[in-house]
Formats: structure tokens, sequence, C-alpha cells
């Protein structure tokens, strides 16, 4: 082994029985108000992460981002020895935690991701005398059940398409843009938008559009506070088949329903033809009256 990598190696050793002694408290940071911040270009643990924008404070409470910067430095040694393939998924899912404008709530990594990560990183931080940190403590992150970041091996995978169970809002019946006009007036929404984010969430999908892409049509009944953070549902979107919602960055039209708190896909259809024709639609829909 190199004097490079052992010397790196010391450093992160170094940092980490402050880092044992953090007060990771998962509740308070919950509910700490966050604003999107660029991923600095100097923070090289996160470098081509799959995401631009991290919330600070982050996860492990650094409030600034000089703080940040400092603190995950120490982790890039870690990553160069290849223990784990989602080390630097789950590294910086804490210290660049991804922002998501349209939730309040931060994105914590799934606890099979940490489990996963200490099962290969720990062995090589073990033969140099470093234990895992309480900081990183896997009992501590969400079970799967509810939004988090999985494992490379789950990640964006939806259940397997069941032709004889299709979602009910998904079926289509012919000509999609004659059915989006003939029940545009009984829905409390109508909207198109680029899907951003799929997620499932105790046995429903949660859908989050592109903000500078969406299109609202009509939105009756919602506040501005909803209509500025725009969340879909499809119920039950994890135990049927769905081929619209399995695309990430597709166009899709959809129409629905406000239960409660959520805003409740009821009809969805993705947009097969032009941008042009798109407009052309996206005018029709406009000089409609209810």
């Amino acid at each position: 082994m190199g004097i490079a990598t052992i010397l790196s190696l010391a450093l992160l050793g170094s940092l980490l029985a402050p880092a044992t002694s953090f007060p990771f408290i998962l509740t308070q940071l919950s509910t700490r108000k966050t604003s999107c911040k660029a991923i600095p270009s100097s923070m090289t643990l996160c470098h081509a992460v799959g995401y631009n924008e991290m919330r600070l404070p982050n996860l492990l409470g650094h409030d600034s981002m000089k703080e940040a910067l400092q603190q995950a430095g120490s982790w890039v040694p870690l990553l160069s020895k290849q223990c784990h393939k989602d080390t630097k998924k789950f590294l910086c899912s804490l210290f660049a935690p991804v922002c998501i404008s349209e939730l309040d709530m931060p994105v914590f990594p799934c606890r099979t991701l940490c489990e996963e990560v200490r099962g290969g990183c720990l062995p090589v931080m073990a033969a140099f005398g470093f234990p895992w940190p309480d900081m990183f403590n896997c009992s501590q992150f969400p079970p799967g059940n509810e939004l988090c970041i999985p494992p490379a091996d789950s990640e964006d995978q939806m259940p397997p398409a069941k032709d004889d169970n299709p979602c009910p809002a998904c079926v289509n019946r012919g000509d999609s843009e004659k059915e989006f006009l003939e029940n545009f007036c009984t829905k409390d929404f109508a909207i198109k938008m680029t899907i951003r984010v799929v997620s499932s969430l105790d046995g429903d999908l949660m859908v989050i559009p592109e903000v500078r892409s969406r299109a609202l049509y009509r939105h009756e009944g919602w506040t501005e506070d909803e209509l500025k953070k725009t969340v879909l549902w499809l119920t039950d979107g994890d135990i049927c088949s769905c081929e619209e919602m399995k695309e990430p960055g597709a166009i899709i039209l959809a129409l629905g329903h406000k239960v409660d708190d959520r805003l409740v896909i009821s009809w969805v259809r993705k947009w097969q033809r032009s941008e042009k024709e798109l407009k052309k639609f996206t005018r029709a829909v406009r000089k409609m009256q209810c």
C-alpha cells in the first residue's frame, strides 16, 4: 500500500473521534429551516453524484458550506478503496443531501443503503483501527417503507408490470386528447408536466414534476403554497402497472382530485406527439370554460 493512501486514511481516522460524538438527531434535522445550494466543484467527494443541488444545513448538522466541504473532504480517501459501489451515494446523501424544492422534508439514505456500505467498508476501516462512526448508525435511517435513497440494486426500479392489473388511472381507452378534454371540468386539477422523480411510499407512488416544465391548466381548490410545491400521488401505484410512470423525463398529462392533503391522479397519459402539437393542444385547453 502506498504511503499516500496510508496518510490519507490516517487523516480520516483523526476526524472520526469528534464525529462519533456528534448529536445526530433526525427529528431535529427534519424540522430545521434549510435552503438549496449548488454543490460546489471543490466538493470532490460528491462529483458526479447524480444531482446538482444540496440542502444546507446538511443531514450531519453542518450549517455552512465551508464546514460541509471540510468534513466531506476527510472521507475522499475511503472512495479510493472501492469498498462498496454505493459509498459515494451514501456519504453524499448526508454531507450533500439532495435538495428537492417541492419537498419540505429531507430525503435520508435508506437503512439498507447504510447497512450495505457499512458491510463493505467497515472491514477496510477496521484494518486501520477506525470504527464505524456513531453519526452513521444505520438504525436511525428509514427502513425503506417511506421516501429514502435506496441501494443501487433497488434504485429507480418499479414493480414488474402486471398486464392483468393496470392502474385504473393508466388504462388507455383510445383518444387521449379527447378523454382529457371530456373530463377536464369534472376534476380538481389538470396538469402537463415532465416527470422528475417517481418514488413509492406505503404502496402509493409519489410523482414530482420538473417545475419549469409544469403547466397548470386547472387547479380548483388549491392554496398558493400547494401550487408552489406540486407533488402528485397515484394510489396503489406500487402494486399495479402504469407504463406512463416508468420513464423519468417523459411528458405526461394528468387529471385528478384533491383528497385530504394530497393531489391524487385519476387519469394520466404520456404525451406521444410533437412539441408543436403540444403547444396547440395547450392553447385549446386554455380556452375551455367550465
